[in-house]
């Protein structure tokens, strides 16, 4: 029981970087897509939606052939000794991207549903746009975008394909809950293995059920 605690404290460590970084860039990419008028922005948001539905090992591929020492921005970065791959910092990565179409979907549907007006009357109150962002637009979409960043979390908890893949398996480094429950399953250690997807499920069932009281699922999965 022991030995599953270091896995839990690693996979809550790479899952809260991940959404923390997925609720920055997802909230910006939600609001420029709730706001951009353009026959373009269909396209964009396919592409950025695209880790959702394409299988972990190609996106884990895809993030060896850029991070990899030999790739353009592993190759960038090994420049100031900075080593991506088969690190718990490169699990944060992989988690958040996988995860960040969840952060995304949900912040531009909120972003959506604000109503103009308070905007427009925030507005003639002379509020600059930055103030109005912060104190009007986003408050009012925060319950969504919270709800979609719950959503990123428990989906950051369970990745495992392009975690193994840029991350792999070092126990204690880089082995996440969903990896140490391959490798138990790999050693016949059912005994861990069932603890691993008990404690696995329980994080999981729960942030669901905060997030499913936040906003329903189905307007956290879609756009308007």
């Amino acid at each position: 029981m022991q030995d599953a605690w270091i896995p839990l404290a690693l996979s809550l460590k790479v899952a809260g970087w991940a959404t923390a970084l997925d609720a920055v860039f997802g909230i910006a990419a939600g609001l420029a897509l709730a706001r951009w008028r353009s026959n373009a922005r269909d396209v964009v948001d396919a592409l950025l939606t695209l880790p959702l539905v394409m299988p972990p090992t190609v996106l884990g591929y895809y993030l060896l052939v850029l991070l990899g020492r030999r790739g353009p921005i592993g190759a960038w970065l090994d420049t100031f000794g900075i080593r991506l791959v088969f690190t718990w910092q490169g699990a944060v990565i992989a988690s958040m991207i996988a995860a960040f179409p969840l952060v995304l979907k949900a912040a531009r549907s909120a972003f959506e549903a604000v109503e103009p007006q308070y905007e427009h009357a925030a507005r003639t109150l002379g509020i600059g746009e930055a103030a109005l962002f912060f104190r009007v637009t986003l408050p009012l979409a925060a319950r969504g975008i919270l709800g979609g960043a719950l959503l990123a979390f428990a989906r950051a908890l369970g990745e495992f394909g392009a975690t193994l893949m840029i991350a792999g398996n070092l126990p204690g480094r880089t082995q996440t809950l969903s990896v140490a429950v391959y490798s138990a399953v790999q050693a016949g250690d059912d005994h861990t293995a069932n603890v691993l997807v008990l404690i696995t499920s329980v994080v999981c069932v729960a942030v669901l059920l905060v997030a499913g009281r936040l906003v329903p699922q189905h307007k956290l999965l879609t756009s308007r």
